[in-house]
């Protein structure tokens, strides 16, 4: 069975999530992996609720640590483990993890939007409890270590997806473009 792996990169609030929901829905068998989900499982133990700024902490407390490595070291565990034919990984942050995606044989897509309509796509879905923040909250949180690399990695996608319109029309986006891997 060949896999094909899609490596998603995007700010907060671009649509990657949204992007996985669909491509769920439309295709199967798939699984969608996060970089994050080791980041919350341990947070998970401590606190009720997570914050991305607990996320973007103990990410690089991780990292100095262990290494630049240390999240893809899970999703590779993942990756190998799976026996579906379709696999996305949402959230690559650093260039590593970048290397890491296309290594492994996988076609990563930027999805991109402007910081004003992430911020007030953040507010209303209300995932993290520090979700509804101010705009300028939002931008210092957006300017994290975590998130420094993302436009620049961005710049080095196979398929960059401006995710301008509607639900309806990043799904026509989304169907085609795997369609046609």
């Amino acid at each position: 069975m060949t896999k094909k792996i899609i490596g998603l990169v995007g700010e907060t609030g671009s649509g990657k999530d949204t992007f996985c929901e669909i491509a769920k829905k439309n295709f199967s068998p798939i699984i969608t992996i996060r970089f994050s989900e080791a980041l919350t499982t341990i947070l998970g133990l401590f606190f009720d609720e997570i914050k991305k700024e607990d996320q973007q902490r103990l990410a690089n407390t991780l990292r100095d640590i262990l290494g630049e490595d240390v999240l893809m070291k899970a999703v590779e565990k993942k990756i190998r483990e799976s026996e579906n034919e379709l696999i996305i990984v949402n959230g690559i942050r650093v260039k590593e993890e970048f290397n890491f995606i296309k290594k492994m044989g996988g076609t990563i897509f930027y999805i991109t939007i402007d910081p004003k309509t992430r911020w007030e796509r953040v507010k209303k879905r209300e995932e993290r409890r520090d979700d509804d923040v101010s705009y300028e909250k939002f931008l210092e949180i957006d300017s994290g270590r975590t998130e420094k690399q993302i436009k620049e990695i961005g710049e080095e996608a196979d398929i960059v997806i401006k995710n301008t319109g509607n639900r309806k029309d990043l799904e026509e986006k989304t169907v085609k473009l795997i369609k046609d891997l």
